[in-house]
């Protein structure tokens, strides 16, 4: 007869948990998040592209559904 015991399901799910619970810890743990500067507005674009002027605003706002 062996010495050592059958793994049960509580012990799997028990274990699984824990590893759960590091994984969630190291993840908290790690380098903090540096502040993401903001990003520069976009200007028009030059020539004959697509342009949000304001008859097109007009439109998209009475378009609504």
């Amino acid at each position: 007869m062996s010495t050592q015991s059958k793994p049960t399901r509580r012990a799997f799910f028990a274990g699984l948990g824990a590893v759960a619970a590091a994984g969630v810890a190291v993840k908290l743990a790690g380098k903090p998040a540096e502040p993401v500067a903001a990003a520069p507005a976009p200007s028009e674009p030059e020539g004959t592209s697509y342009r949000l002027s304001e008859h097109v605003k007009k439109y998209y706002r009475t378009a609504k559904i």
